[in-house]
């Protein structure tokens, strides 16, 4: 079957739009394809900094014929109603259509023939339109066309289209159209410097090809890989390594054609500003990659650059340019981080009351105070929990207190200072080296930095016990008080990134093992807004518990990433009152544990067909049947011994549970199995007479209520 070859050739695609326009060309055209009739095989897209490129292969020639039936009027209708039918459905007269009988009467049924097209008269009727409609973030119009109605707009001027079509055989025909005066052929051109001449071409094997020997390659993964190769071997080369960048290569890569790789260098004096402000600098200012000692671990004086060209010289102009740039911006860096170093943190912090946080949750300042309130209480609440706090601290409680003190203070003072002005992405980082260079203490700084994290799934979550109180407090300051201030997530909006700073307060707690009671965490920070703020009134109760419910959704999403059941964390947060996440997620584990067993599954099922009866006997008799069973009407066996194994295990199940041990009640539950199958192998619950029956289902009640003492087991799934 024929295949389609699209480029579109124009001035520039910006890097940052090249992956999604290129999905978009795929989407479009093939999405109008099927829409059409014209089911394809495959398609790939492709993008440079000049083209937008498409094949999409195995199309059908023609159009499937099309035959579909239209109802008419009733027989005997007006003429006028008949006449419209005809016309509509082409047909000569009603001796060509068909009677269809309808409880409504007897009706007249056109059937209408459409044969299909041509499938390059298609794609000649759609690719102008997709080019016209194309979704750009951003485009421009130009030339003199530009001040008529309807002109073009691209992302930049469009020179010229490819467009043709035909088996892979066969010469292809060029799919005819034309977009602001520019008329589809099979012309495309090669690299702006090194090939500029126009080139013909026929279907995608050959454009590819002809492309590579014009100096382009095409596809932009070959390019990154071409990048990342000649990059590592040229550090290696020199006894260094190439610190890698996924995101500078991915850009990179957008913004040449034929990448060339060279190296250059900078001055060593530069090497005593942080390796991240060098790093920064040179990546944000000139595109460049740095490199580093592997014996050090520290960065060299060196860069690696990637031009789009190969020059007659063998590069030393394009890299004497770019170290004249990069010997600029890292004099600046260095200036900023000097400067930063003469004024203390703390001195800085006085301006925080005049810069603004959000307008409901008040001034820097004012969150700054709120931060170290809640994490001097969390610091007391969570110390004799933190095993790793007896390195550093061996017991000394005022120590940790004052660290974490100084800690909340001046971890958000870097945002003032010069560098992380200028380079964002260094904050919290910049606040460890300042902090160290005026003699803080080592988890007061690592705190400065570590307080952010974690930032993402993959982010490291911090383990220091100052840095894990800062923490703490600084997310939950901010989700309370975006929450408490009616600024909650919606949708898939969450511009406050309340999820994220959720997720990272559960981490936090699960992986260092600490135990804290979340309404109260949430009492204690919305006091710290009350504190500030004389217009906030009430208790954070009027929220707390939807705050809560956010908590558990987004304990699911953790516990599901890591491969556990979300019906298992209803089953405990149905319970009530669970608002200990360390407590949940262990006895989420144990819970999964317990039913992965023969006994686990058959309590479940046992405790379940329990509920069912209850549920059906509750609301035939409009009543619940709460309270103790009389033992006095116990009459078999297997009711005694069910009894008698429901007093045991709610004693041995709920003192497991208080020292939470959560193995330990799964255990103890496990004793319920066999006097519950027992119970319902041998006991008719709904006996003729009614005290035993209710006696029973009160039985049937204690079952249930037994197993809750662990979770609630009618919200696990089957």
């Amino acid at each position: 079957m024929p295949d389609l070859l699209l480029e579109l050739f124009s001035e520039e695609i910006p890097a940052r739009m090249q992956a999604k326009a290129a999905d978009d060309l795929r989407r479009l055209v093939t999405e109008k394809l099927v829409a059409e009739g014209l089911v394809y095989e495959g398609a790939k897209a492709f993008a440079t900094p000049r083209r937008l490129a498409l094949t999409v292969h195995g199309i059908p020639a023609r159009q499937p014929d099309l035959k579909t039936e239209r109802r008419g009027p009733k027989v005997g209708a007006p003429d006028a109603a008949v006449q419209g039918f005809l016309k509509a459905t082409g047909l000569k007269s009603l001796d060509e259509a068909k009677i269809q009988r309808d409880p409504k009467g007897d009706f007249y049924i056109g059937l209408i023939e459409k044969p299909g097209r041509a499938a390059i008269d298609v794609l000649a009727e759609i690719l102008p339109v997709i080019i016209r409609t194309f979704p750009w973030p951003k485009s421009m119009r130009w030339g003199a066309r530009s001040a008529k109605p309807g002109s073009l707009s691209w992302v930049r001027p469009l020179h010229a289209i490819t467009a043709t079509f035909g088996l892979e055989t066969e010469e292809p025909d060029v799919v005819k159209f034309e977009v602001d005066g520019i008329e589809a052929g099979q012309t495309t051109y090669g690299h702006r410097f090194l090939a500029p001449s126009s080139i013909s071409v026929r279907r995608f094997e050959d454009y590819e090809a002809k492309l590579l020997d014009a100096k382009v390659v095409l596809d932009p993964e070959r390019r990154k890989d071409a990048i990342l190769t000649d990059a590592k071997q040229l550090a290696f080369a020199q006894g260094f390594e190439l610190v890698e960048d996924q995101a500078l290569l991915d850009e990179v890569s957008g913004l040449v054609e034929w990448p060339v790789v060279l190296m250059g260098s900078f001055e060593q004096e530069f090497l005593k500003t942080p390796d991240e402000v060098i790093r920064a600098t040179i990546r944000n200012n000139q595109k460049c990659f740095v490199v580093r000692d592997p014996k050090t671990g520290r960065l060299t004086n060196k860069f690696v650059l990637t031009a789009n060209i190969e020059a007659t010289d063998g590069g030393k102009v394009i890299v004497s340019g770019n170290e004249r740039v990069i010997r600029a911006r890292l004099s600046d860096a260095k200036f900023f981080y000097e400067t930063d170093l003469k004024t203390r943190l703390e001195d800085r912090l006085p301006k925080f009351e005049q810069i603004v946080f959000h307008e409901k949750l008040g001034t820097q300042a004012k969150r700054i105070k709120r931060i170290e309130r809640l994490a001097a209480w969390i610091a007391e609440f969570i110390e004799p929990q933190l095993k790793i706090g007896a390195r550093f601290y061996e017991g000394n409680s005022a120590q940790y207190a004052n660290d974490v003190e100084q800690a909340a203070r001046l971890a958000k003072a870097d945002l003032l200072t010069e560098v992380v002005g200028e380079f964002p992405e260094v904050q919290g980082l910049m606040g460890k080296y300042y902090a160290l260079a005026q003699g803080e203490r080592a988890s007061v700084a690592a705190a400065c930095e570590e307080h952010y994290k974690p930032q993402g799934p993959a982010d490291r979550v911090p383990t220091d016990p100052v840095s894990v109180a800062v923490a703490l407090a600084d997310k939950i300051d901010t989700v309370v008080g975006f929450w408490g201030h009616d600024e909650k997530p919606t949708g898939s909006k969450d511009p406050f990134a309340l999820r994220r700073a959720a997720l990272g307060i559960i981490r936090i707690l699960v992986s260092n093992d600490i135990k804290l009671p979340l309404l109260k965490s949430i009492d204690v920070a919305w006091l710290g807004y009350a504190l500030n703020e004389a217009g906030v009134i009430g208790e954070a109760e009027h929220f707390s518990n939807d705050l809560l419910a956010f908590f558990a959704d987004r304990l699911k999403v953790q516990l599901r990433e890591q491969g556990a059941r979300h019906d298992l964390v209803d089953a405990v947060f149905a319970l009530g009152g669970q608002d200990d996440l360390l407590m949940i997620v262990r006895r989420v584990e144990a819970l999964g544990k317990f039913l992965e067993s023969d006994d686990g599954k058959n309590l479940l099922a046992g405790t379940k067909r329990a509920s069912n009866i209850l549920s059906i006997e509750e609301k035939k008799d409009k009543r619940t049947f709460d309270g103790a069973p009389d033992a006095s009407l116990y009459s078999l066996a297997e009711e005694k011994a069910l009894a008698a194994a429901i007093e045991q295990v709610k004693a041995e199940a709920g003192a497991a549970v208080a020292r939470e041990d959560f193995a330990a009640a799964m255990s103890a539950m496990a004793k319920l199995r066999p006097p519950v199958d027992a119970f319902f192998d041998k006991v008719r619950v709904n006996d003729d007479d009614a005290k035993v029956r209710e006696n029973r289902l009160k039985l049937l009640n204690e079952i249930r209520s037994a197993t809750r003492a662990v979770a609630d087991f009618s919200k696990i799934q089957d």
